[in-house]
């Protein structure tokens, strides 16, 4: 049976890197973006070109129907799921008391909201194959926490705790869930930083620089790769800054 890879969020940074990196040992990369169809389309181009089928799916991972949609034509399509990366996410740097109930409620359904709606559909199929994997993107801050990043922080604290207990439930089923927790990543997600604040900001971490994109798309193959007694952990990647 074809090997299956769907990975959330993967127009354009960690979830580009992830769909690059999987095409190259799976059979089909499933894809997902909310809004950025048109970097999502040359994803899959570059997908194609390695010789793997893909499919795109424009939509929120927040909404439970769109995501059961998504499984299910997976499903459909390739027979199988093999390995989830949930890595749909945004950030939200400012004061908790400046931060709007709207924006609150916003980031916890994209970040987390994600993780439960992606894993309640796809965990059945697992379960009826009694195998695959479910790697869930992180953050050093839901380990440690980020002053002015409180929401941030708080919905990768959820996902680091969602995976430990999931993995729990699902591993008497050969199933296996953990989450990998970047520390800063050269992403878009950091473009609101000057020049000046990158540079003082890499200075605090120990490997003098922030992550490329690549380097965790290669821990989530090797994670997929690991011995199957390797589930439940929370693997930070973050060039010992914590």
């Amino acid at each position: 049976m074809a090997k299956t890879a769907i990975v959330t969020g993967a127009s354009r940074g960690i979830g580009k890197a992830c769909a690059l990196e999987l095409a190259k040992h799976f059979d089909y990369v499933m894809i997902n973006s909310f809004h950025n169809e048109e970097m999502l389309s040359q994803v899959k181009e570059e997908i194609i070109k390695q010789g793997t089928k893909c499919c795109t799916f424009i939509g929120d991972v927040g909404n439970y129907d769109f995501v059961k949609n998504m499984i299910d034509t997976c499903i459909n399509e390739t027979g199988s799921i093999d390995l989830l990366v949930n890595n749909a996410g945004i950030s939200y740097v400012g004061l908790l008391t400046d931060m709007a109930v709207s924006d609150w409620n916003n980031i916890v359904s994209t970040n987390l909201t994600s993780v439960f709606n992606c894993c309640n559909t796809v965990v059945p199929h697992m379960v009826k194959a009694k195998s695959g994997h479910i790697i869930n993107i992180s953050s050093m801050w839901g380990i440690d926490g980020a002053s002015c990043e409180v929401a941030y922080s708080a919905t990768k604290g959820g996902i680091n705790a969602f995976s430990k207990a999931l993995a729990k439930e699902l591993a008497p089923s050969n199933i296996r869930v953990n989450a990998i927790a970047p520390g800063a990543v050269d992403t878009d997600m950091n473009k609101n930083l000057t020049d000046d604040e990158k540079r003082d900001f890499e200075a605090t971490i120990p490997i003098g620089r922030m992550a490329n994109p690549k380097e965790i798309a290669e821990l989530v193959y090797s994670l997929y790769k690991s011995p199957a007694y390797l589930t439940g952990e929370v693997i930070k990647i973050d060039g010992g800054y914590l």
